[in-house]
């Protein structure tokens, strides 16, 4: 599952040696700063998530000596001095990040993770931590607003079968859970993270016993109080009625497909006129927050959910539109904030803070600062430095942990981004410092240069 330096796009490698070859690998530091321009459709918020990964992609950052071989006898880069290939075999990731909490929900244009390293290190990154913070934040995302939809009943994710592959199912079951699910299907995921997993039946066990009934006995029979049984292979009441007349006493039974309003009503009743009403009802089937939503404000008798496809593929916002542009560059001794102007795609230049406002233990808006700008009262810092040197400053949090960070950080948000109904806005600003800086650089089209 660990990616290589090779997990990269040609362009980095092509700038890396055009700064080695200017000699500006070694006397050249740069800050770049991961960030969404513009929330997804449907999103009032993102949720962090792949911080943890992209980490340990930092600290095991290598070429080994066949991929650079490899690399040299690539016709884009036949030109490229010899020595810079020598270079590629010592590079290790020698900087700083600052990164913003797992799980914590952010907005546009907020800085994510913060890079500041040698220009060559700080641009070889670029594809891998993009890759890794996109996908996880565009899950735990919309794992997010499943959660909230579900109004306290317990979502599953049960969706690696329906993952752009088997990593992305992986790292997918650890965002939804981080966001808020209460398990996964996925063993790997629950051995590798300590996330409860859950479980029933295919309609294969059912399909292949000689009757529904037996395949419900056998199972009930070998899981005893773990059992959940699925009902819908063939009728879905007649399946409950059988449950009771056979006096089975499952944990709990699951609806898969039909009228999930509906059917919940019956089997309830059934389950409750045969004494089985601590008998919980599961419901799965391409279900996202929506359809949640309307299922409980029709009061049907459900427990809790399973969802899939909606929720690792984040199927209504699957590319998020993260990207990592420099902010700020450190050539020596003199350092210039930078950024892009181009229509629709401008930056805000230097390195920043985010700065949460609280009243009554609720957000009210966000302040994007300078690095050094003084803090705000009132006001949580949002960016933690996580990596120093190229190691970490501290160990990662239990998941667990991050999980319920994340819940009370979203509980902590305006009502009105924690609806699914509505495409609500959050008051994001820019700082004195930041709004100082962006228009001094329009007005010279030059960096502004600090010196330290």
């Amino acid at each position: 599952m660990s990616a290589t330096a090779l997990a990269t796009d040609l362009y980095q490698l092509t700038m890396m040696a055009g700064y080695f070859k200017a000699g500006r690998h070694q006397s050249t530091r740069a800050t770049f700063e991961l960030f969404v321009r513009r929330l997804p459709l449907r999103r009032s918020f993102l949720v962090v998530a792949g911080i943890e990964q992209a980490l340990s992609f930092l600290e095991t950052l290598r070429f080994d000596a066949s991929d650079v071989a490899w690399l040299a006898r690539q016709p884009q880069l036949a030109n490229v001095p010899p020595a810079f290939f020598d270079y590629l075999r010592e590079v290790r990731f020698s900087g700083e990040v600052w990164a913003v909490g797992e799980g914590t929900p952010v907005f546009a244009n907020e800085p994510i993770l913060r890079v500041t390293a040698p220009i060559t290190e700080a641009q070889l990154v670029e594809t891998a931590l993009l890759a890794i913070v996109n996908f996880q934040t565009s899950v735990a995302s919309k794992a997010a607003r499943v959660v909230l939809a579900a109004n306290g009943r317990p979502v599953m994710e049960f969706g690696a079968r329906r993952a752009h592959g088997l990593d992305a199912a992986l790292f997918a079951a650890r965002a939804a859970y981080l966001a808020g699910c209460s398990g996964t299907s996925l063993v790997e995921a629950g051995q590798r993270w300590s996330i409860p997993l859950s479980g029933t039946m295919a309609h294969s066990w059912v399909m292949s016993a000689v009757n529904e009934i037996a395949a419900f006995q056998e199972y009930g029979t070998l899981f005893g109080e773990h059992s959940v049984l699925l009902l819908d292979t063939y009728d879905t009441i007649a399946a409950a009625h059988a449950i009771v007349d056979h006096r089975l006493r499952p944990a709990a039974v699951r609806l898969d497909s039909g009228d999930l309003q509906a059917l919940s009503r019956e089997v309830r009743a059934v389950l409750n006129r045969g004494g089985l009403s601590a008998t919980q009802i599961v419901a799965s089937g391409d279900l996202d927050e929506h359809e949640i939503a309307r299922l409980l404000a029709a009061r049907a008798p459900i427990d809790s959910f399973g969802v899939g496809t909606s929720v690792v593929t984040s199927i209504d916002a699957p590319a998020l539109g993260g990207v990592y542009k420099l902010v700020e560059v450190t050539e020596e001794g003199r350092m210039r904030l930078v950024m892009k102007t181009s229509t629709g795609k401008a930056t805000w230049p230097g390195r920043k803070q985010i700065w949460r406002v609280m009243e009554n233990a609720r957000a009210v808006r966000d302040v994007v600062a300078l690095h050094d700008e003084p803090p705000i009262e009132g006001a949580r810092a949002l960016l933690e430095r996580v990596m120093a040197d190229g190691a970490r400053t501290s160990r990662p949090l239990p998941l667990a942990a991050v999980r319920a960070s994340c819940l009370d950080r979203v509980a902590e948000l305006p009502p009105d981004l924690r609806r699914i109904d509505l495409d609500a806005r959050y008051d994001v600003q820019p700082s004195p410092g930041v709004t100082a800086a962006i228009r001094s650089y329009r007005s010279t089209r030059t960096s502004p240069i600090i010196t330290p």
